[in-house]
């Protein structure tokens, strides 16, 4: 059973998302199903990556169900928020009332990100240590909850 929308929609006038990728659900791994974008203005030029990860699990409240990365030259034109508000419209056909976007608690940018997008700042949580990204150093992050 398919579990995955058409995204072809996924556009508002100045950006488009073009699916690179979905990934199905992995319990072993504690993944949830994950569609992985490509940012692209509507004259086809590449910008970034976002993607979405649906549902809620024991590791997207710290992981997030969103993330993404707008390259240096294309920061600054809100790329970032509004492929998020094109995401959040995939999110609710799955049925999802709510999600998180989290970042580094020093990665400003990424913060006003999430405040131009319209979330609320919930808390900065410490990272579990067993979850993976513990292993990789980092120790907190800012969790961001936006209502659908």
């Amino acid at each position: 059973m398919n579990i995955f929308f058409d995204t072809t929609h996924l556009q508002d006038g100045e950006i488009k998302l073009h699916l690179l990728r979905t990934m199905e659900a992995d319990p072993a791994k504690n993944s949830l199903p994950a569609y992985h974008f490509e940012i692209h203005k509507i004259d086809g030029t590449k910008v970034g990556f976002c993607d979405l990860r649906v549902g809620q699990n024991a590791t997207s409240y710290v992981v997030g169900n969103v993330s993404y990365t707008v390259f240096p030259p294309f920061r600054g034109n809100r790329y970032a928020a509004k492929a998020c508000g094109l995401l959040f419209q995939l999110a609710k056909r799955h049925g999802m009332e709510y999600l998180w976007i989290t970042c580094d608690p020093d990665n400003t940018a990424s913060a006003k990100t999430c405040e131009i997008a319209g979330g609320r700042l919930l808390e900065i949580a410490k990272i579990p240590k067993n979850h993976e990204m513990y292993a990789r150093g980092k120790r907190q992050v800012r969790v961001y909850r936006f209502a659908l």
